[in-house]
């Protein structure tokens, strides 16, 4: 079976797969929304919603697979996101809205800008967020997830340098072994990379993802002119513009070092974030389409676990109080996929997507599944 063809099969079994967040709301409470995300239209049951935790349930009545955004009112900063939500499929998105405007938003076939509608969260007159000694765990726990998020950016830009300097002084082979270590820096913290939504397209766009006209620039920009040989035909690089990518690389991961500095998170902005890890596996990893040129997908998805687990660990003390069975199910999920991707472990680092056979590829996929199952749910235990 070819890498292709393995794709669309996987594809098909995520959208078969998919799962909402699994919030468990009482009938004709303004806190809970539908949509319903067409090929050409996002039609939200409501423009307004008052502040507190809200769940926007989310029908795929089109044909393309389709995102939905919660957007902050600048239209860059991505506050919730579910993604890969199939032709016919239901997910539900569950966050913590403080009052103030925001903009909803579905993406048909995951590409441009998106449907986007002004959506206004109302003030109650009463605090938003949990009390008493949830509080407290939920300040913990996103204390620590923004230390090791500041952590990840600090050296994603050290290994980043390194990699643009290797890169521009035509020191191939160095170079080809920095990548995937590099970028499991930036995978290990995805969701908050992409919050910041004028960053991703510059940094981390696939060729495949790109829309007449828009320039291509990024990781996977100077992955193909290091690893060019499954393109049928291709020029390589000229060293000015391999410095010309290189120096906009590292410039885009000193904004996003900067930004990080500060960042804060909630209790939603963790859960909702392990899940938008395990998408990204699901979507673009296990189907072999991140690293087309490179074949590093396994350190991606090493990575995008990795960060899952953190954001977990972090939740865990409260999840435990909401719901240990729960916690219980996700430990066991965690270990069993861990065991299965060091089964593919080459050294410190992995095999080539590439070596996997098929029924290696639906062992991963599978295994990623049963864990993204029970963590859709997480976000939901917390809060409500």
């Amino acid at each position: 079976m070819t890498i292709r063809a393995m794709a669309l099969v996987l594809a098909a079994l995520v959208a078969a797969g998919c799962t909402s967040n699994a919030a468990t709301t009482a009938p004709g409470d303004p806190r809970t929304l539908t949509v319903s995300a067409t090929d050409t239209a996002c039609r939200v049951s409501a423009a307004t919603a008052p502040a507190g935790t809200l769940t926007f349930s989310v029908t795929n009545d089109g044909s393309k697979v389709t995102e939905f955004y919660v957007l902050a009112s600048d239209g860059l900063r991505v506050v919730a996101e579910i993604e890969n939500i199939g032709p016919g499929i239901r997910r539900d998105l569950v966050l913590s809205a403080p009052a103030g405007s925001y903009i909803t938003a579905c993406k048909p076939g995951m590409v441009g800008d998106g449907i986007r509608t002004p959506f206004t969260v109302t003030d109650t007159g009463q605090s938003v967020g949990p009390t008493g000694d949830d509080a407290a765990l939920v300040a913990t726990a996103t204390s620590q997830y923004a230390s090791y998020v500041r952590d990840q950016t600090d050296q994603l830009l050290t290994a980043t340098r390194t990699f643009a300097e290797l890169y521009v002084a035509g020191k191939d082979d160095e170079a080809r072994a920095l990548y995937p270590v590099a970028r499991a820096h930036w995978e290990r913290i995805e969701p908050v990379a992409e919050s910041f939504g004028d960053l991703d397209p510059k940094m981390d766009a696939r060729e495949a993802d790109l829309e007449a006209g828009e320039e291509w620039t990024g990781w996977h920009r100077i992955e193909k002119d290091l690893w060019p040989q499954r393109a049928t035909s291709y020029t390589p690089l000229t060293a000015a513009e391999r410095k010309t990518y290189a120096d906009d690389l590292v410039a885009n991961t000193t904004v996003l070092y900067d930004r990080t500095r500060t960042i804060t998170f909630t209790a939603d902005a963790l859960g909702n974030g392990a899940k938008s890890l395990l998408d990204e596996v699901a979507t673009g990893k296990v189907t072999g389409e991140e690293e087309y040129w490179s074949r590093t997908d396994l350190y991606d998805v090493q990575a995008n676990v990795d960060g899952a687990r953190i954001a977990w660990q972090a939740l865990q003390p409260l999840l435990q109080r909401k719901d240990a069975a729960l916690d219980k199910e996700l430990q066991t999920r965690f270990a069993e996929l861990q065991t299965l991707l060091d089964s593919h472990k080459a050294g410190t680092g992995f095999v080539t997507y590439d070596t996997l056979s098929p029924a290696q590829v639906k062992a991963l996929s599978d295994t990623v599944n049963a864990l993204s199952e029970p963590l859709s749910k997480m976000t939901a235990a917390v809060l409500l």
